[in-house]
């Protein structure tokens, strides 16, 4: 595996609770890093030498301002490019989003993407947004409105843009009722990550390294981050190796748990089959908070 990106899921805590979440953020999620543990993450990063970003995500890594900070001290001065996203909760007006990315511009942050769509609330979430753009765009953060439905009207011609509704996570549970579907042994491949040899991973507050929110190779914090990815081998996951040879429906047909003749897409099967296989597969397929148990 050459590793190019490092996600950093920082916290699993946030402000709201969409319904198309599928790390299922919500405000009583409690696991969060710490600054210890990101470094030792970077330092392991490091010794790979093919790793350029470092993102902080969440959840909302803004919720734990100066750790984020410090955090994303550390990565500029060993020179990792550093990307942050976030839903502009704090970005109440333009005045206020500047002061709350000033620090950001100063640390170099190269990309800044901020999240609105009908799902994360009303107009007001959208005019924040907004204000977190112009303001990231005046302190020359290069920035990008990111949307999985459609864009509220005040964010037009922004730059970003709508991406695709993936329906694993809580959109599993609140979405699927209302989308089309197709036969379950038509997903043959996983259309979204590269599992042979994956360019990025995101690492949680737990220490589990995913290769897809809730499918993961090892633990950081019991096994060196850098040695996890060196021995990374796609044929001997018992999980991945099936997803590879002939994606979600491959994993259905060989432990017999399709529930259903149709699905909303590959993700959608993919999330049900693996949430019928936890408990075969304790190691691989986890946390509970990616598969919407909360043990806080």
């Amino acid at each position: 595996m050459k590793l190019e990106g490092l996600h950093l899921l920082f916290t699993y805590r946030c402000i709201m609770e969409c319904d198309h979440c599928f790390v299922w953020g919500s405000p009583s999620s409690e696991e969060t890093m710490t600054l210890k543990q990101i470094g030792e993450l970077l330092h392991e990063a490091e010794k790979l030498s093919t790793v350029e970003w470092v993102w902080f995500e969440g959840g909302e890594p803004f919720l734990y301002y100066q750790i984020m900070l410090k955090g994303l001290s550390k990565a500029a001065d060993m020179a990792f490019k550093i990307g942050v996203l976030s839903n502009a909760y704090w970005a109440t007006c333009r005045e206020d989003a500047l002061e709350w990315l000033r620090p950001l511009a100063e640390l170099g942050v190269a990309s800044l993407g901020l999240s609105s769509d009908s799902y994360h609330g009303d107009d007001v979430e959208a005019e924040r947004v907004k204000n977190g753009v112009e303001a990231a765009l005046k302190l020359g953060i290069p920035v990008d409105v990111m949307a999985t439905s459609k864009l509220p009207e005040k964010l037009a011609g922004l730059p970003g843009g709508v991406g695709e509704l993936m329906y694993r996570g809580r959109a599993a549970e609140k979405l699927v009722e209302e989308a089309s579907r197709k036969a379950w042994n038509e997903f043959r491949e996983c259309p979204y990550e590269d599992l042979v040899n994956p360019k990025r991973v995101h690492v949680d507050p737990l220490g589990y390294v995913h290769v897809c929110q809730g499918l993961t190779i090892g633990n950081a914090w019991q096994n060196s981050f850098s040695e996890i990815i060196r021995s990374y081998d796609h044929s001997n996951h018992p999980i991945i190796q099936l997803l590879v040879e002939g994606g979600p429906a491959a994993l259905a047909e060989k432990f017999g748990v399709s529930q259903q003749e149709e699905y909303a897409d590959a993700c959608h099967l993919c999330y049900m089959v693996r949430l019928a296989l936890r408990e075969q597969f304790p190691e691989w397929l986890t946390p509970d908070q990616m598969y919407g148990i909360q043990n806080t």
